[in-house]
């Protein structure tokens, strides 16, 4: 199994930690520090070794912070783990704060009267650091940059990660990296800019066609990176990760280096040094200017050209998602077969899907752990199954599993809702809902130009309409055998990202009835060019990437529109005939009753 079930953390670590790290904090002078659940790298995902807000708090959502006062410790989590959060965290010593509704700025200056607040310049951009300054430019706290104090007390913090990196090829690809250097390089030139600070691993290895092992579920190498506007790029990751096929295919403009040389090396660049001020570390530009080395604020180079990604990995995409799709096929087959007897438990679903992903004999690695919550699970967003959590599927019930998997030609990402036997009451008109935004966004066109704000509330307007709504983004950005999770690209509130051809997303409306079920339904697509109508506008659409049955049992189809319907059944008539020659004979039989018309 590439799956695992033990608990990774308990509120009952939390406040013996706390007091610990208060303890050290005062032997300082210092009056707070900010614990963000990111690396230096700014990653979602982090090594074990960065997991220091779990190892602080027990929580283990995949984004959020802690800022500890001398009396108050506030865990900021989004709208996806506001449930989550109250059963990991001890809350008699740990509050939950709603953010981004609140801000950190604005909290401090509340709560805190006066001192220093210390944070890790390694782990928090310029933005973050600035954002919550203005905040406190009237009050007499201030924030300064000190060492890590969770660091300093956690006895058994495990090593950074030495996985080995590997060659991904330039057929998968479209482009190679020579190819890619040249452009950014010459992006540079135009610029007035000598160099350009990498930090974030997807892009570093995107533009070296590289992959690595250092985070669980995103192949990547943690490493940093300095582009120059000749083409040559400083590698700085630890030697020993790559072998003699992986150097020869780094070629001679890439030299490698130890990390603890990119500190000396920032220090003697030639300026204009480009970084980007929303994900690079505080301490690069720290270091920069104590060097009297020129910085100028820019986006990664990296990031745009990343996440328009090119014919042969749109390709790729869609041989990953039909070969992923039967998977899911042979899985719900079985599941629809085993489910109703009630003797499943939530991680005998997450072990039936993985074996069934496994069985492809191309699965490099799951592409985040699978969510699988039976019944009231289903509406903890991202819920993780454990040992100690996990229940039966019952009948009468709705199972939600989203999964996805990492495939050397594509990575998925795939949400499905389930019906276990009858259907809980409110469920089916809940589940329809949720399915008529997905099919707007998947219908929809838009003049270039418009970004992923501009499409949200198409997602959301059915739910609005009943009064209903989902606290998460409709849609993030997926990398092509890279991070599940990428970014520029989103479709959310707070995008002003232009959606572009090539890129892919999700699109995963939702809804979530607390202590009952949870209903989410997700799809891959990727932007391409729309057929020229009457007036001959240039506009944009959505192409479907994911093939997978809907469950049929939980469609009002009366609530549906007859364009609504008819791109049900014409999705379903697609998923039958691409998957039909891919799927087992019992699975076909399953197939072909799951996508008959309705």
């Amino acid at each position: 199994m590439l799956q695992t079930f033990h608990a990774t953390a308990s509120p009952a670590q939390g406040p013996a930690r706390l007091a610990q790290l208060r303890a050290a904090l005062a032997a300082k002078g210092l009056a707070g520090f900010i614990i963000p659940r990111t690396d230096a790298h700014q990653g979602e995902y982090v090594a074990a070794r960065d997991e220091r807000l779990q190892w602080l708090t027990g929580f283990t959502g995949s984004a959020g912070f802690c800022i500890v006062l001398p009396d108050l410790a506030g865990v900021f989590i989004d709208g996806r783990y506001r449930t989550q959060v109250k059963g990991q965290v001890d809350l008699a010593h740990f509050t939950p704060v709603p953010w981004p509704e609140i801000t950190p700025g604005a909290w401090i200056a509340e709560h805190l009267d006066k001192g220093t607040i210390g944070f890790d310049p390694w782990l928090h951009s310029a933005d973050d650091i600035s954002a919550i300054e203005k905040l406190l430019e009237v009050s007499p706290v201030t924030l300064l940059a000190t060492t890590n104090f969770i660091d300093s007390i956690w006895p058994d913090q495990p090593d950074a990660p030495l996985g080995k990196a590997f060659i991904q090829p330039d057929r998968l690809a479209g482009k190679t990296s020579a190819e890619k250097r040249a452009s950014l390089a010459e992006s540079l030139r135009e610029a007035g800019q000598r160099a350009a600070v990498l930090t974030l691993p997807d892009s570093i290895c995107w533009l070296l066609n590289i992959r690595g092992a250092d985070v669980p579920r995103n192949p990547i190498l943690h490493g940093f990176a300095i582009l120059h506007d000749d083409a040559r790029v400083t590698l700085f990751t630890a030697p020993e990760k790559l072998d003699g096929p992986t150097r020869a295919h780094l070629g001679p403009q890439v030299t490698i280096s130890p990390p603890s040389d990119f500190l000396p090396a920032l220090r003697v660049l030639q300026g204009p040094v480009r970084v980007d001020r929303a994900s690079a570390p505080l301490a690069v530009s720290l270091e920069l200017a104590e060097g009297g080395v020129a910085l100028e604020w820019g986006d990664d180079l990296c990031r745009l050209p990343k996440a328009c990604k090119t014919p042969a990995e749109i390709a790729g995409a869609r041989e990953a998602h039909l070969r992923d799709g039967a998977a899911m096929v042979e899985f719900l087959c079985w599941l629809d077969a085993e489910a109703p007897k009630g003797g499943l438990t939530e991680i005998d679903v997450v072990r039936a899907l993985e074996s069934q992903r496994r069985a492809t004999n191309q699965l490099h690695d799951i592409s985040f752990e699978t969510i699988c919550g039976a019944g009231a699970h289903g509406a903890i967003m991202h819920y993780r199954v454990t040992q100690e959590s996990n229940r039966p599927v019952t009948p009468g019930e709705l199972l939600l599993v989203d999964s996805g998997g990492q495939y050397v030609d594509g990575t998925t990402d795939i949400t499905r809702t389930m019906a276990v036997g009858p259907v809980p009451e409110g469920a089916a008109e809940a589940y329809t809902l949720v399915l008529q935004g997905m099919i707007a966004i998947s219908r929809a066109r838009w003049p270039q130009g418009l970004a992923g704000r501009d499409l949200d509330p198409l997602a959301r307007y059915p739910l609005w309409l009943a009064g209903m709504d989902f606290d998460h983004g409709t849609g993030h950005g997926v990398g092509a055998f890279l991070s599940v999770h990428e970014g520029p690209q989103r479709i959310s509130r707070m995008s002003e990202v232009p959606l572009r051809p090539g890129m892919i997303l999700s699109n995963e409306p939702g809804y979530y009835r607390e202590g009952a079920f949870g209903i989410r339904l997700e799809n891959l697509i990727v932007v391409t060019l729309a057929p020229k109508l009457a007036d001959d506008r240039a506009q944009l659409c959505f192409e479907t990437l994911t093939f997978v049955p809907l469950d049929r049992r939980l469609i009002e189809v009366a609530m549906l529109s007859p364009g609504e319907l008819s791109w049900l059944n014409a999705y379903h008539a697609q998923v039958a005939e691409k998957l039909a020659p891919r799927v087992s004979a019992q699975a076909l039989d399953w197939l072909q009753k799951a996508t008959a018309p309705l």
